[in-house]
């Protein structure tokens, strides 16, 4: 199984919303009352920008969850699985220099402290190919981080979800 370079990660990957919200909906959904305290992403060092292909961490006070997607619908969400302090070493021979860094978009700095109001599952109907796609959605006190499926690698959102995304609640 690819880890990413990551030691420890093992991606649990899932399709379907149904099936991602039986498998780790009560978990997200006790995130709720959480405060935030780092959103981690992995940086490309030599670019100076994020690399998406790894996984976007969320540190909460009791818990870290971990997004990733692939593919067109393929989303993992793990948990406490990640030991940041570990090197990133991108297992082929791209030649990449990474590593992980706490916050370094001025959107994830401005959700540092704040309590998590509630998680949900997004599911994309916007009328293209990624019809069907699940995101995550992170609602906290004063903002909102969604992690999205950016066709084989995540995207970040900040704005509340748009009519392309059906909502759906996490039951706790």
């Amino acid at each position: 199984m690819f880890d990413f370079g990551i030691s420890g990660y093992r991606p649990q990957w899932v399709q379907a919303r149904s099936a991602i919200a039986a498998a780790h909906g009560r978990r997200l959904a006790a995130l709720a009352g959480q405060t935030l305290h780092h959103v981690w992403l992995v940086w490309d060092l030599d670019a100076d920008e994020w690399f998406p292909d790894c996984p976007v961490v969320l540190a909460f006070d009791d818990d870290q969850v971990e997004v990733n997607h692939q593919k067109t619908d393929d989303l993992s969400v793990t948990f406490s699985s990640i030991d940041l302090a570990q090197p990133v070493v991108w297992p082929t021979s791209d030649g990449f220099s990474l590593a992980w860094r706490a916050d370094p978009l001025p959107e994830l700095a401005a959700l540092h402290g704040q309590q998590l109001d509630h998680a949900e599952l997004l599911e994309w109907i916007g009328g293209t190919m990624a019809d069907g796609s699940v995101a995550v959605g992170f609602t906290f006190t004063e903002g909102q981080l969604t992690v999205y499926n950016a066709l084989d690698e995540n995207g970040l959102e900040f704005d509340p979800p748009s009519q392309e995304w059906r909502q759906h609640a996490l039951d706790g």
